[in-house]
């Protein structure tokens, strides 16, 4: 999808402290159901268990991006491509009635999406630009909750970051994210393999080179409530492209992929958009997060279809998140349905994704499901 500079969207309770892990935590992923694609590969990640997220034994989290209710985009939110404790598993804790909080600052949205699907989601999603302040509002009111959140940060320019330039405000950030004493999936500079992100990302040395640059400045602030998600675009591996990203295994917890809608409305299942991402997730030992992914409006009555074989293709065992794209914001106008992915108004698609949320591989914690509505 296009690269926003998005503003809050949810993040994950953390409980606990530990010191900042440098040593692997591996977990065997359970085989999958339904569409999988056979046995993953042992998963390892940097990331400390108990304090920041990490993937489920089996199953995936179910997560999503709702816009806040203002007119117009909100402020970060990107137009174009890539610009209370909690329980001593790391897992958020709280009640997990579908739409509770709906009363908490920027949570009104989330908690009616959340009674459409009839459950509780697992991570809601915050966008965030380079310079703006966080965690705010829905940050904050979704990491005291029972919700992980996904904190999507704006990239900035690589090499002015490598340079130092920007060192004091990534230490404010660092501090930041550390005092709110939850876990967080930390996905910075998305879509960095993409044309209009070239600008400031320069090369995929450069890029890697200012990953470990904010890695190492974390690491100094103490920060281990952060599980670090690298995400290019499934698109990005057509040509053996995004993977030169990839900053390694030491330094990346989960991998991930964008699924930008196209500017056409030829049908195609999400199996055909992952697949090359999917073939190349498979010499990494790392969890999956599908972080944007969405049906058209174009698709019309073939919308139910579409989510139904997603869930097919997303109930694979290396697969460990997925948050739907909630949004028409990348819609050109109210009458581009090729990008128009809000399922809200739609009751067969918002049934086909309820569908979707409820089956039991993306509901890992067994949370409450209600008839939704």
């Amino acid at each position: 999808m296009k690269a926003r500079s998005r503003t809050a969207r949810a993040r994950l309770p953390i409980a606990g402290t530990a010191l900042l892990a440098t040593a692997a935590v591996v977990a065997t992923v359970a085989a999958g159901c339904g569409g999988g694609a056979g046995a993953a590969p042992k998963i390892t990640t940097t990331a400390r268990a108990g304090v920041a997220p990490v993937p489920p034994k089996d199953g995936a989290y179910f997560g999503a991006w709702v816009p806040p209710e203002r007119g117009g985009k909100p402020s970060g939110t990107p137009s174009g491509p890539a610009s209370g404790a909690g329980s001593s598993s790391g897992a958020p804790s709280g009640s997990a009635t579908p739409g509770k909080d709906a009363g908490k600052p920027g949570m009104g949205p989330v908690a009616g999406f959340e009674r459409e699907l009839g459950r509780q989601l697992d991570i809601v999603q915050s966008y965030r630009s380079w310079t703006a302040d966080f965690p705010a509002g829905l940050d904050r009111s979704a990491a005291d909750g029972n919700r992980y959140l996904l904190l999507t940060w704006a990239g900035a320019d690589t090499k002015k970051i490598v340079r130092g330039e920007y060192d004091d405000l990534v230490q404010r950030r660092a501090r930041a994210i550390k005092a709110l004493g939850k876990p967080v999936f930390l996905r910075w500079s998305r879509d960095m393999d993409t044309a209009p992100a070239r600008k400031r990302v320069h090369s995929a040395e450069d890029f890697v080179a200012a990953w470990k640059h904010l890695r190492t400045i974390f690491q100094q602030q103490g920060v281990d409530n952060v599980a670090w998600v690298w995400c290019p675009t499934a698109r990005g591996f057509g040509g053996s492209h995004a993977g030169s990203y990839y900053p390694g295994d030491d330094q990346v917890d989960w991998i991930c992929a964008d699924v930008p809608p196209r500017g056409d409305s030829e049908y195609r299942d999400l199996s055909e958009e992952l697949k090359l991402f999917l073939q190349w997730s498979r010499d990494r030992h790392k969890p999956i997060m599908i972080a944007e992914f969405g049906v058209p409006a174009a698709y019309r009555e073939r919308r139910a279809e579409w989510l139904g074989e997603a869930s097919k293709t997303l109930q694979d065992p290396q697969v460990k998140a997925v948050v739907y794209f909630n949004s028409n914001e990348l819609a050109v106008n109210a009458k581009d349905k090729r990008r128009a992915l809000a399922v809200t108004g739609d009751k067969h698609a918002v049934s086909a994704l309820r569908g979707l949320a409820t089956t039991p591989y993306f509901n890992p914690r067994n949370l409450p499901v209600t008839s939704g509505g």
